[in-house]
This record gives C-alpha cells, sequence and structure tokens, in this order.
C-alpha cells in the first residue's frame, strides 16, 4: 500500500478533502492551478488517513469494494468496464422537470427526490452554489427538494469534501451523497474505518467521470466568452441549447464587464478548451485512475453518449442500478421515469473514448511511471506498452496537452492577448496531436465509406 506522502508528492492527489477527518496534520488548500490538494503540516512518513486515499490505498480497489457491498445480492453480475450491477438503463426523468432542470435526463435529482419523499434521508451532500467570494462552486448539505434541486447540472470546478465531511462527523442524521468515482471510492474507504459516517451516509449516487477540472477551465471558458478571469462570478458548464444535439450545448457566463453586469451564452463549439480529448486542466491524478463508472456506487448515472440519444436536445442518462434498494425505488415509480433496460455493453459503448483512455492509455502511462523507476499508484490495470506506435504517441500528446495547458494559461494571465496567446502556446501540440489521434489513412477510410454509402443509395432508388 502507498502513502499520502507518496500520493502528494507524486502530484497524484485529487484533493477530494477525506483525509483531514483521519490525520489533523492534514488540511486541503487550492494551489496556484486552481486545484484542491491535500497539505501536511509535518513531514511525517505515514498517516492514519492512508487508508483512505483513493490513489494510496491499493488493498481496497473498486473491485473488492464492489464484491464487499453488492455480490451477495441476488441476480448481481459483474462487468470489467462497469463493475457490479443488477439492472442497466438509458432514458430519464419524466416528472416534476427534474430532465429540463438537469445536465442530461435528470436521473440524479430523481433519485434524490425519491430519497427525501420516502423518509429515507434528512438531508443530501452535492455541490451547489458557492457563497464564498471567489469560489464558484462547493460541497453542500441540502435538506429538501427544493434546496436540492439547485444543485442540478453537472459543474465542472474543483471541489473537496473536508467541510461537509465535518458536518456529518457531528450531526446523526441520515445521508445520501453524490460524487464523481474517485470521491464514492474515498468515501467508502472512509466507512471501513470510521463506524459513525458508515452508519450516517446511507446512500451513495455516482456520476460518469472524464476526469476532474481545475478552476482555469470555468475562467478559461468565460473569458473567452468576453468576461475577464478577475470579472467572473459563475459558470454554467451545462446550458442546454432548444433543438440542438444533447452534445452540442453552451455554457453561460456571468461577470462584469466595463463595470456592468454581464451574462454570455456561448456554444461549446465555439471555444478552444472544451474537447474533452485534450483534456486541458486537467488534474494529474485522473490519468491514474481506472474507473469510470463510480463502480462503487449504489446507482451511477451519466450522459448517453449514444446513437439515437445523443440527438436529443433533453438530454438522456445511463444508469447503473447496484443494490437492491435503489432497484426497488426504481421499479415503484416506473410511471415517473422513461427508461429502457440495455446490456452492459451499451453502458460502456457510451463511456467508450474515457474507458479506452483509462484502461489501454492508463496501461502505457503506468509502463512509462515504471520506465522511470517512480513511484506511482497500484492500479486493476497493468503496465504495458503493447499498444500501436500511434496509441502511444495519442497519449504522450495528451499528457503534453493537459501539463502544457497550465503553462499556457498562467502566460495568457499576464498578456494583453488574452485567450488569443492561450491558443497560440497550445495550436502546435493540438495539431501533433490531431495527426496522430486522426492519421490520413483514416481520414480516406472514411471518405471511401461515405463515397460508397452515397453511391450504393443512388443504385437503390
Amino acid at each position: 500500500m502507498g502513502t499520502i506522502k507518496q500520493v502528494i508528492e507524486g502530484d497524484y492527489c485529487i484533493g477530494c478533502g477525506v483525509c483531514p477527518l483521519l490525520d489533523s496534520n492534514l488540511s486541503i488548500a487550492m494551489n496556484d492551478d486552481g486545484e484542491y490538494q491535500a497539505v501536511r503540516s509535518e513531514d511525517t512518513e505515514t498517516s492514519p488517513a492512508d487508508v483512505v486515499c483513493p490513489f494510496a490505498n491499493a488493498a481496497l480497489n473498486e473491485d473488492i469494494l464492489g464484491k464487499a457491498l453488492f455480490s451477495k445480492q441476488q441476480g448481481i453480475k459483474h462487468d470489467d468496464a462497469i463493475g457490479y450491477y443488477l439492472k442497466t438503463y438509458v432514458g430519464y426523468a419524466i416528472s416534476d422537470g427534474f430532465r429540463d432542470r438537469g445536465s442530461s435526463g435528470g436521473m440524479v435529482s430523481w433519485v434524490i427526490s425519491q430519497l427525501f419523499s420516502s423518509d429515507k434521508i434528512d438531508a443530501v451532500i452535492h455541490v451547489k452554489e458557492s457563497s464564498e467570494q471567489g469560489l464558484m462552486y462547493s460541497y453542500q448539505v441540502s435538506r429538501s427538494i427544493g434546496e436540492m434541486e439547485k444543485g442540478a447540472k453537472s459543474k465542472y470546478y474543483p471541489i473537496e469534501l473536508s467541510g461537509v465531511l465535518e458536518y456529518v462527523r457531528t450531526h446523526d442524521e441520515r445521508f445520501a451523497i453524490v460524487g464523481v468515482p474517485c470521491f464514492i471510492k474515498a468515501i467508502r474507504q472512509l466507512e471501513t474505518v470510521n463506524v459513525t459516517v458508515a452508519s450516517r451516509i446511507q446512500y451513495h449516487i455516482g456520476l460518469v467521470c472524464g476526469h476532474l477540472k481545475s478552476t482555469f477551465f470555468a475562467l478559461s471558458e468565460a473569458w473567452e466568452a468576453g468576461i475577464p478571469p478577475q470579472d467572473v462570478t459563475l459558470v454554467d458548464f451545462r446550458y442546454k441549447l432548444p433543438g440542438c444535439a444533447a452534445s452540442d450545448y453552451a455554457i453561460k457566463a456571468e461577470g462584469v464587464v466595463e463595470g456592468e453586469k454581464a451574462e454570455v451564452i456561448v456554444p461549446t463549439r465555439e471555444l478552444s478548451t472544451t474537447n474533452w480529448g485534450y483534456g486541458y486542466f486537467k488534474y494529474n491524478a485522473c490519468e491514474y485512475c481506472d474507473d469510470v463508472l463510480a463502480e462503487t456506487a449504489d446507482i451511477t448515472c451519466g450522459d448517453a453518449w449514444l446513437p439515437g440519444y445523443d440527438a436529443d436536445s433533453g438530454g438522456t442518462n445511463v444508469v447503473v442500478v447496484r443494490s437492491q434498494e435503489m432497484l426497488d425505488i426504481i421499479d415503484s415509480k416506473m410511471d415517473e421515469v422513461h427508461l429502457e433496460e440495455v446490456p452492459p455493453e451499451v453502458i460502456a459503448q457510451s463511456q467508450r473514448s474515457g474507458l479506452r483512455h483509462r484502461r489501454e492509455g492508463l496501461a502505457y502511462r503506468l509502463y512509462l511511471k515504471d520506465k522511470k523507476k517512480e513511484w506511482r499508484p497500484t492500479k486493476r490495470v497493468q503496465a504495458s506498452d503493447r499498444i500501436p506506435y500511434l496509441r502511444k504517441k495519442v497519449y504522450e500528446y495528451r499528457m503534453e496537452l493537459s501539463e502544457q495547458s497550465f503553462v499556457a494559461f498562467r502566460e495568457a494571465l499576464k498578456t494583453t492577448e488574452g485567450m488569443k496567446r492561450f491558443v497560440q502556446i497550445m495550436e502546435p501540440i493540438v495539431r501533433k496531436y490531431r495527426r496522430v489521434d486522426n492519421p490520413l489513412h483514416r481520414r480516406l477510410l472514411r471518405k471511401m465509406k461515405t463515397v460508397s454509402r452515397k453511391i450504393q443509395t443512388k443504385l437503390n432508388k
């Protein structure tokens, strides 16, 4: 098992904020790159919180935790891509406007509303707009459906749990928690050693995750939309555009321009930083995670990036149900949701790019670390360089894109050119990445297939 010291020194900390609950020597602070990180007040080799760090404790990986949590249920199955599951669905909420207010199908808000309505929880721990100066979003506690609804939609923004976990420690209530995979894993690890937290956090709702962003992501989006970084107050990352595909959404940035309050809506396709394949402003820890679908959560929801579903501007969820209690809730309220049961392969297909990056790509990144004889987290994926040359270059350029995005943004802040300077710095790396990610032979093959389909269509008329 690794240690938090190794995680911090190796830049593998995701800043989840779970460790301070077990070790007063640890705290969470935001670094100069706009990322939350664990900070040690004393340089100790080990910590009582080593067992809860999602990147240190290899003894409790997602397979082991999932088996302990879910494997004894009747009808449970396991899939290498999505973990344990009872049922897998594609669909959306049809009651009370949850879908309209959400980023996609509204299923997360609907599930939480059911927990409140059936008196299974007193509060939910989730991310909402922050009242703290200079901070857009933070983990907070909501005690009603009305309060919870203010936290709808995805927030591509750094968050941490230390404050809300202290609230859980001092309040004998029943909680649900919503989080990305590594956060839910850290909570599950905490629950193995802390009876108080285990008895109070009773439901775990997972979010499908691409990667966690630094504050630079929100600031860069708003800056390109016309609001300078120092004047940005809020960014809505998933503003739905009526009549457009679910994947064709916009941002809504709020702030001050020339002394006046401003609100700007810009489609993400017009912004330079929103291509998730580039991995701009990504936590380095995300490059060493192999869980895309929150495998330790009772239920996981995400975007259905699938043909036939992603064209619906209302948004559609993929849903993985792992606990019988969550399945019973859905079964009892099927009139409030529109869900189609699908094979687990469909769920995996909806996240195929992320899964490939976290499995094949991770194997290569681990190999590179081992080659340098550097410590790195122990993962379920084994280190390997047995992948095609072009795929190796894809992963190498992605790492470079992520690392250099921080450098380029800080450089842009120093100039009068703003985000134009950022684009200038990043463009040469983007060009190299595009050449290997979309090589000439692949483009020609797609072109030939398109021409062939057109010819076949004419012949059939």
